[in-house]
C-alpha cells in the first residue's frame, strides 16, 4: 500500500520511488565510487609491499624493526611464522615511514604538540624524554624512600669495601639527565614537586658513607653558562658535556689510581660545529628527517690510540651491552665501567686513560666481571632519571 509520504514523493519527482529492492549503488552511483576508492587506499600498502616497495625506514627509527621470519614446514612453524609476519608486516607496510611522518608533522609543527608520549616538547626546539622515568626526573615526582635509601646505602658500601680489599679504586657517578641540566627549556606545565632530588639524596648518601664520587652536575651546570652541552634533539650530552664530565671522573680516578694518567685539557681539542638530522628523540616522533640541529663536536689534536676489540669494527661510542677497548701494548691500568646510555660519548675520553676497559651495559656491580677482568679501576655510573626505575640488590655483592 502507497502511503500519503510516497504519494507526496511521486507528485514532486513524477514517478514512484524503487521499492523492488534494488542495489544500494544503483540507487546512490556515488556509493559505488566511495566503496572502491576506499578499498584502493587500504588496498594500497600491500600493494607496494607486493612490488616490492619496503614502507620501513629503518634509521628513523628509536629501535630495531621486525624481520621477515623465515618458514618451517610444521604446524608450530606456520603459527609462528603468521605472527612473524604481522609483526613484519605492521614495521615494512607501503608507505608506513611516510604516513609517520605526515602524522608526526602534522602533530607537532600544526598542533605544536608532541606527536609520541615518549617525548616531550620543549621550548625554542629542545625536546625531552619522558619516559624510563624522565618526567619523574624533571619535576622530583617522589623522593627515595626509606627502603631505597638503605638498599644503596648498603650496596655501594659493600662494593666499596670488596673493590678496596682487592687494591681495586671505585668511582661512583651519576650523570645529570637533560632535564636537570637545562629545566628552563621545559614547558611550563611541568612544575617540581620536591625541592630536592634523588640524585641529591644518593649524593649525600655518598658523602656520609665515604662512597668515593665524582660529582657530574656541578660542573656539567656550570659549563652550559659557556657553551650547549647537551642536544637540543637527543636524550644525552654532547661531546662537550661528555668532555666535562670524563675530565671530572678522571680526577676521582686518579684520587685512588695516581697511574692513570691526567685528563686531557680543552686545548687539545679543536670545536667543531656540524648540522646533523634530529636525533633519538626525534626519531620517536617520527621526525629524524624533518628537524634538524647543531652537533657541538671536538675533534681530538692529539692521536687516539684507543681501539675498539669487542664488538670488531664497532665504533667506540656504540650502545653495545659489552664494549672493550684496548691501547696495543700499553701498560697503563685496567678498567671496568658499569654503565648506560650517558656512558657511550665518555668511551672515546675516558679509554685513552686504560690499557684494556670493558664498558658493560648494566647498573647492578657484578662481581663476577671483576673476578674475570682483574680491573685497576671500576666505575659505577647511572643517569639521574633511572633512580626512578632503579633499585640496587646488595646482596648481589659479597661482604
Amino acid at each position: 500500500m502507497i502511503n500519503a509520504g510516497q504519494r507526496a514523493y511521486e507528485r514532486r519527482v513524477g514517478r514512484r520511488p524503487d521499492t523492488r529492492g534494488a542495489p544500494a549503488a544503483a540507487r546512490r552511483p556515488c556509493d559505488g565510487i566511495v566503496s572502491f576508492l576506499f578499498v584502493a587506499i587500504v588496498s594500497l600498502p600491500l600493494a607496494a609491499n607486493l612490488a616490492g616497495h619496503d614502507g620501513a625506514d629503518p634509521q628513523a627509527e628509536n629501535r630495531e624493526l621486525a624481520s621477515m621470519p623465515a618458514l618451517s614446514p610444521s604446524l608450530r612453524g606456520i603459527v609462528d611464522y603468521a605472527d612473524g609476519f604481522g609483526r613484519w608486516f605492521e614495521d615494512h607496510f607501503g608507505f608506513r615511514a611516510t604516513l609517520v611522518r605526515w602524522y608526526g608533522e602534522s602533530r607537532y609543527f600544526r598542533l605544536g604538540v608532541s606527536p609520541s608520549p615518549a617525548v616531550i616538547k620543549g621550548r625554542d626546539g629542545w625536546l625531552f624524554y619522558a619516559d624510563d622515568g624522565g618526567a619523574e626526573d624533571a619535576t622530583n615526582e617522589a623522593l627515595l624512600e626509606a627502603g631505597e635509601l638503605d638498599a644503596w646505602r648498603e650496596s655501594l658500601t659493600r662494593t666499596r669495601d670488596w673493590l678496596h680489599r682487592r687494591g681495586i679504586a671505585y668511582v661512583f657517578t651519576i650523570a645529570p639527565d637533560k632535564q636537570v641540566i637545562y629545566p628552563e627549556n621545559l614547558p611550563a606545565t611541568l612544575e617540581r614537586v620536591n625541592a630536592t632530588s634523588r640524585a641529591e639524596q644518593l649524593e649525600e648518601i655518598c658523602r656520609q658513607a665515604a662512597i668515593p664520587a665524582a660529582d657530574l652536575r656541578t660542573p656539567v651546570a656550570a659549563a652550559k653558562r659557556s657553551e650547549r652541552i647537551y642536544f637540543k634533539t637527543d636524550t644525552h650530552w654532547n661531546d662537550r658535556g661528555a668532555f666535562v664530565a670524563y675530565g671530572r671522573i678522571i680526577d676521582a680516578v686518579r684520587a685512588q689510581a695516581p697511574l692513570v694518567p691526567e685528563a686531557w685539557s680543552r686545548d687539545d681539542f679543536v670545536p667543531v660545529e656540524r648540522e646533523i638530522e634530529g636525533q633519538d628523540l626525534a626519531r620517536m616522533m617520527g621526525l629524524m628527517r624533518s628537524v634538524r640541529e647543531i652537533d657541538l663536536t671536538l675533534a681530538p689534536k692529539r692521536v687516539r690510540h684507543a681501539q675498539v676489540m669487542e664488538p670488531p669494527g664497532a665504533p667506540p661510542t656504540a650502545e653495545e651491552g659489552r664494549l672493550v677497548v684496548e691501547i696495543p701494548g700499553s701498560k697503563l691500568p685496567r678498567a671496568v665501567v658499569f654503565r648506560d646510555s650517558f656512558a657511550s660519548r665518555l668511551v672515546p675520553f675516558l679509554s685513552e686513560h686504560f690499557s684494556r676497559a670493558v664498558y658493560l651495559w648494566q647498573n647492578d656491580f657484578d662481581p663476577d666481571v671483576i673476578e674475570k677482568e682483574h680491573p685497576d679501576v671500576v666505575i659505577q655510573e647511572i643517569v639521574s632519571r633511572h633512580l626512578y626505575v632503579f633499585t640496587p640488590s646488595p646482596e648481589l655483592v659479597p661482604q
